[in-house]
């Protein structure tokens, strides 16, 4: 009798253990659940720099092609980020006032949500990509529209330039105008 309560015990706790490893059953072939660990320095990302928007697609986007700064951009190899900015071409606002900048980056939502020098404003949605709106601690002169992708996410970042002039209009706002226009022109 001892030995049954034993047997069914290891039994027992080999199917617990299985269970709590994310083994599944397959469903029409498909397989189990299964843990993968993301590296954020191995992941390719989009590269917004480099004609991946093209010139149409900034101009109908509101954006200046003429006026790319590059941020960051490796020439070779894989980068965590890539990020780019251009003037838009809007100037009721003063030539040269603004910028918006692409970021594109294998880091997630999670992982902004956490950085301690972040104010989440509120959370959003951008298109169908669940994001946040958020500017950073030491940088009130900027806000950002941050949504998933497959990648990570990407983040578009709206700032004042200059400190001359009228600063009219919320840059969150602005932000979420050219999150949403560029959102389809950036991959899932």
């Amino acid at each position: 009798m001892r030995s049954v309560v034993v047997i069914r015990a290891v039994v027992c706790g080999a199917v617990a253990a299985a269970a709590l490893a994310g083994c599944g059953e397959s469903v029409d072939g498909a397989a189990g659940a299964t843990t993968t660990v993301r590296d954020p320095d191995t992941i390719e990302v989009f590269n917004p720099c480099r004609g991946a928007l093209s010139d149409e697609v900034l101009r109908s986007v509101g954006l200046d092609p003429a006026t790319k700064g590059v941020v960051t951009d490796p020439p070779t190899g894989v980068s965590s980020w890539r990020i780019c900015n251009w003037i838009p071409l809007d100037d009721r606002y003063g030539k040269g006032r603004r910028t918006v900048g692409v970021l594109s980056t294998s880091h997630t939502l999670a992982e902004a949500r956490a950085k301690q020098n972040l104010i989440i404003i509120r959370d959003t949605t951008v298109n169908t990509r669940p994001g946040m709106v958020s500017k950073e601690k030491n940088d009130p002169d900027a806000c950002y529209v941050s949504f998933e992708a497959d990648q990570g996410m990407f983040e578009i970042r709206t700032s004042w330039l200059s400190t001359e002039g009228p600063r009219v209009g919320d840059l969150c706002e602005m932000s979420e105008k050219y999150a949403a226009a560029l959102q389809p022109h950036l991959p899932k």
